[in-house]
């Protein structure tokens, strides 16, 4: 199939390569060393893999297939087909596809789509962009995968591609500990100390695994090791720095911060500076899985479970309430979404919280602050989720 004859011409390309280098020395053993690369090729795609984890992809999947842009170098087909996820083969084939000559890849596109022969050319034409982003949860997640795949087979060109997605990330964090939304280069509300789509996290995740050697990294190399763990240690001190403190007590954290100053900062319009409880609950997780956690971390865990339960609305749920089919610029809708009063619903927590007074606050595309969900447009009260029970993990028993 067209990803094995792919693979195959990369090992025989580097097999060449090094048969080339040998045959000064000796030709009859360059002979033998490609004969010895394209048997262990056959044998490693051959091998049964053991399926991956693809939720990672899951947010850059809805958008791709969901929300509307017409910015994209490809676009769905109706009905477009995907890979399952035993198809680990199939699948690294499309990371390596959509992998950036610097290393990255771009957001919002469906690693498991099964791409046509016209699409698959027009990403082809897109390697050297600079369109890097780790919004979505995007970037971090194809490195883990990848580190997984590598794991089960050592597919030298997995482990190549996957190095190089690690040293991305690596040279993406800023001196102070913090990573932005995109890279390189990023400018406006993308340069800022992301907290949002699981970015920070999400990237210190899959570092601090590499650091602490789990498994799926345990290929990788005492360098690389001994940079990740560096980075861990810098980005924990820059989370520490970003806590949002008020009236001296510290609560949580906004979905991103200042890269120079650490403040609380806005982004896209309907996105105000705030305090937020999706973004807390992950980074609390986060330093709770750290091992000997200093007593600052302590502190910080200890002060953002006590903020999260305070802003926590009790005697209320969100309902979606059917509608006119409504067509936006970026989705469709047929339903509304509204807040009612229920005596016997789970606790809620809004998305954004105003800093100062703990009020839930919300925002349209004019980017006026409301303390009403039905006070923004119809618009954005069906394209974000403004409500969730995101720290309910935090409070189980």
């Amino acid at each position: 199939m067209l990803v094995l004859q792919r693979t195959d011409t990369y090992w025989l390309g580097c097999c060449l390569t090094s048969c080339l280098w040998l045959a000064s020395a000796n030709l009859a053993d360059a002979q033998d060393a490609l004969g010895n690369a394209t048997q262990q090729n056959t044998s490693i795609q051959n091998e049964p893999l053991t399926p991956i984890d693809v939720s990672g992809f899951y947010s850059s999947i809805h958008h791709w297939r969901k929300l509307r842009d017409t910015n994209r170098f490809i676009q769905p087909k109706p009905e477009q087909a995907s890979y399952q996820p035993e198809q680990v083969a199939e699948i690294v084939a499309n990371i390596l596809l959509y992998q950036r000559s610097d290393g990255g890849w771009p957001k919002d596109y469906d690693m498991l789509a099964i791409l046509t022969e016209d699409q698959r050319a027009a990403v082809e034409t897109t390697r050297d962009a600079r369109d890097s982003s780790y919004d979505n949860n995007n970037l971090h997640s194809q490195v883990k995968y990848l580190a997984q795949a590598v794991a089960q087979t050592g597919n030298p060109q997995w482990r190549a591609a996957c190095e190089r997605g690690f040293d991305f990330m690596l040279r993406s964090q800023y001196s102070n500990g913090g990573f932005p939304q995109r890279f390189p280069n990023p400018k406006s509300y993308h340069a800022h100390i992301t907290f949002n789509d699981g970015v920070m996290i999400g990237i210190l995740q899959v570092l601090s695994d590499a650091s602490t050697q789990q498994p799926y990294f345990d290929w990788l190399d005492e360098r690389r090791t001994r940079k990740a763990t560096a980075a861990v240690a810098r980005g924990i001190d820059c989370i520490l720095k970003c806590q949002i403190e008020v009236d001296g007590h510290k609560t949580g954290w906004c979905q991103q911060h200042d890269e120079v100053s650490y403040a609380a900062a806005p982004a896209r319009t309907f996105e105000l500076a705030s305090i937020c409880p999706q973004e807390t609950t992950a980074i609390v997780q986060f330093l709770q899985q750290q091992p000997n956690r200093s007593p600052e971390m302590d502190q910080a865990i200890a002060d953002a479970r006590d903020w999260l339960k305070n802003a926590q609305l009790d005697g209320v749920r969100v309902e979606r309430i059917a509608s006119d089919r409504a067509e936006f610029e970026r989705h469709t809708t047929d339903f509304d979404v509204v807040l009612v009063e229920d005596s016997a619903a789970r606790p809620l927590w809004a998305r954004h919280y105003e800093i100062g007074t703990n009020r839930p606050i919300f925002a349209g595309r004019d980017g006026v602050k409301k303390y009403a969900l039905a006070d923004i447009e119809r618009e954005r009260r069906t394209g974000t989720p403004w409500y969730g029970q995101w720290p309910l993990s935090l409070f189980a028993p």
